[in-house]
């Protein structure tokens, strides 16, 4: 690790340099990122996941800085072209871009006009010009004339020659970085149709004249605009203003007034046309792409992280239904713990049909026990709880409506189908429907998190950068909620910080072999579980009613000799310390500082303590949807309605109130003024909201949250 990587990274992150050379050296040592936010406070100063994250990718950029800079080195060293002022620049280079900068004049390349004048023995007659002292142009040509070499005519050498000054000035580092910042100032993205593609006006209709600075474009945009064109519905252009850039380069290249200077003018022009603007305009739409990327990417995370930690009705017994009009609503009932018990079908097309549901439904409720029913959101939906909750007005149970998103997915893939090989997909959609009722994070994360319905562009985005952030969503809510050791799925422990893939097997495959696991301690038996996953694992798994009462709380193991002590110099027994708060209350945190305990993990136990195996979710409450509308055509300007949040983008938040389309309350009618909407709304909340407009034909329903929107009666 190089000291000034984390002298930069302190720099820009706002941090001592300390903080980020501990941090940086726990990723080195295996350390997960949720086990250093948890456990190893006194190291990093309490940084939170946030901070760690934006650490280890800037380190890792930085790395790759340097493993570039290494690569260009060896590249000129190799072909003799490294001189000392050269290296220095090298050294001093802070980014990619500079790098390459300075390694472009050098880049080995394919045959260009200049490189092809250049065999021609025309670079003297280019250095004569681009000194700009006077010279005839024509004349100063005249020697160069060669038909053999492919120079018939003193036009024929000037032209060459202009080719090796326009590349000059492409390759300028001055020139680059000056044009640059113009573009960052003042240049301009625009999009047109592309012929014959008036069709896509339905998604693309805005943008088929469009033209927005990019210094304010919004990321969204960016991504639909992008999008549209790789659809090959629009025409993209980001270039600055062209008469600023010229004027830019001729201040750099022009400094004559003769003829030679007007063909050093010549080259400036053509080096902008045809060298530096598409060359610019690339890196420009690299730089807009990545922070369009980076904003789509925070956005979705967020909104995953909060469909993750969604509220559990938890161990229910859960009526699960798959609705459907015409193929009949695919009904399974659930244990507890979402074991499946019986599955069948019910139609609700006719009274008779309807009357026969009923009744289906009334069996199955006494011969389960059922506690709770889960309804999928998809088509047909609200129909069917609707006749559900008439079913069950007076009994006290629960009717409960469950985003479906992505039960498809679990339903056709391999996970679903080792779990239940001779399930009909839709009868597996169902039971993933009750699952998530019962606890939402350890279903979803069976499935790919981009398919929990909840992003707009996350096809779009850097993949890679998308799969880093969503999984280091998903250890974390996994990490914060905990997860019960004998009853996990493989897909639950691999999430779990420290283990993977492979030591999930193997702990299922302990599992299955020796019974429920009695102690944290008995991880050490797994095979190929070592010293160090046991480190990073064990303060995330639970074992409830086990031989020791802190293996159901997130105090780690390395800290029981620690609590032990705390309960001995008491008098008492840890069972005693997590029962009675008195007892707790008579512990001095500072009595127990030692060698890498501090007061921040301390407090940390304590907390534990007194509430042992915390589920850091909400509480579940039971909302509905309002009973006067199920489709579109429903809706009317001036409704009050309940709805629930799906989706949280950068220009507003999508609003389900049931009718099977979501609306879009915008950004400025959230009801709060400037701020993120992740400020006002997240993921799964409910909320009040007024119907503004309604447009049938494109589907779409324009929402409000402002108060004075508000005021009127709920429908």
């Amino acid at each position: 690790m190089r000291t000034e990587h984390a002298a930069l990274v302190a720099s820009s992150l706002h941090l001592r340099q300390e903080q980020v050379e501990a941090v940086a050296a726990l990723f080195d040592e295996g350390c997960t990122l949720p086990f250093i936010a948890r456990y190893r406070k006194e190291r990093t100063g309490s940084l939170d996941e946030v901070d760690l994250a934006a650490i280890r990718d800037r380190m890792a950029a930085l790395a790759e800085l340097d493993r570039r800079r290494n690569a260009v080195r060896a590249s000129l060293e190799e072909r003799g072209l490294l001189l000392p002022e050269l290296g220095r620049a090298l050294d001093a280079a802070k980014s990619l871009t500079e790098v390459e900068d300075l390694y472009l004049p050098f880049r080995p390349k394919r045959r260009t006009r200049a490189s092809v004048a250049r065999e021609r023995g025309l670079e003297p007659l280019a250095d004569l010009l681009w000194a700009q002292k006077g010279i005839l142009p024509l004349e100063a040509a005249r020697p160069f004339v060669d038909a053999e070499r492919g120079v018939p005519t003193e036009d024929d050498a000037l032209d060459g020659a202009g080719d090796i000054m326009a590349e000059r000035v492409s390759e300028s580092l001055e020139a680059r970085r000056a044009l640059r910042r113009l573009f960052v100032e003042k240049g301009t993205l625009s999009s047109r149709m592309m012929p014959g593609k008036e069709e896509a006006g339905g998604t693309y209709r805005d943008y088929f004249d469009w033209n927005e600075p990019l210094a304010r474009i919004p990321s969204h945009r960016v991504l639909a605009i992008f999008r549209g064109e790789a659809e090959g519905a629009l025409r993209v252009h980001i270039a600055p203003p062209e008469p600023e850039a010229l004027e830019i380069l001729e201040k750099i290249f022009v400094h004559g007034r003769g003829a030679d200077a007007e063909e050093v003018r010549d080259a400036v022009h053509d080096a902008w046309k045809r060298l530096l603007q598409p060359s610019l305009e690339t890196e420009a739409r690299q730089a807009m792409k990545k922070r369009a990327d980076d904003e789509a990417i925070h956005i979705f995370a967020e909104n995953v992280r909060d469909v993750l930690m969604a509220p559990p009705l938890g161990e229910k017994r859960i009526l699960a239904v798959d609705p459907g009009w015409r193929t009949g609503c695919k009904a399974v009932c659930l244990d507890a713990q979402g074991n499946l018990l019986h599955r069948e079908t019910f139609f609700l097309l006719s009274a008779h049909q309807r009357e026969e549901a009923r009744s289906q439904v009334d069996r199955l409720v006494a011969a389960h026990d059922l506690e709770a029913v889960g309804v999928g959101n998809g088509t047909g939906g609200r129909e069917t709880e609707a006749f559900l909750r008439e079913v069950f007005a007076d009994r006290g149970i629960p009717v409960v409506t469950v985003n479906e998103s992505g039960a498809s997915v679990y339903s056709a893939s391999e996970v679903a189908r080792e779990e239940f090989p001779d399930l009909d997909l839709t009868y597996r959609g169902a039971v993933s429907i009750g699952r998530r009722l019962q606890d939402p994070l350890a279903e979803l994360v069976k499935i790919d998190p981009k398919s929990i319905g909840v992003g707009q562009y996350q096809h779009d985005v850097d993949q890679k950068a998308l799969r880093q952030a969503l999984d280091d969503t998903v250890e974390r809510c996994v990490a914060s909620v905990g997860v019960d050791l004998n009853t996990a799925s493989q897909q639950l422990l691999e999430r779990v910080p420290g283990v993977g893939p492979k030591l999930a097997t193997q702990i299922l495959a302990f599992r299955r072999k020796k019974g429920p696991f009695r102690s944290r301690s008995s991880l050490r038996r797994v095979p190929r579980l070592g010293p160090k996953a046991f480190e990073q694992a064990a303060g995330f798994l639970r074992i409830r009613g086990g031989e020791q009462p802190l293996d159901a709380s997130a105090v780690h193991p390395e800290h029981y000799d620690l609590v032990g002590r705390m309960a001995s110099d008491l008098g008492c027994t840890v069972e005693d310390l997590l029962r009675h708060e008195a007892l707790r209350q008579r512990i001095d945190p500072s009595a127990y500082v030692q060698g890498t305990v501090g007061l921040p993990t301390l407090k940390d136990i304590l907390e534990e303590l007194a509430k042992p195996g915390r589920d850091p979710r909400s509480s579940f409450a039971l909302p509905a949807f309002s009973d006067q509308v199920h489709r579109v055509e429903d809706l009317a300007p001036g409704m009050v309605l309940p709805g629930v949040v799906t989706n949280v983008t950068a220009f507003g938040a999508f609003v389900d109130v049931g009718v099977h389309q979501d609306g879009l309350v915008h950004v400025s009618r959230l009801g709060k003024r400037g701020g993120s909407p992740f400020d006002v709304v997240r993921v799964g909340q409910w909320v009040s909201v007024a119907v503004l407009e309604v447009d049938l034909p494109r589907r779409r329903i324009a929402l409000s949250m402002r108060p004075e929107d508000l005021e009127g009666p709920p429908e």
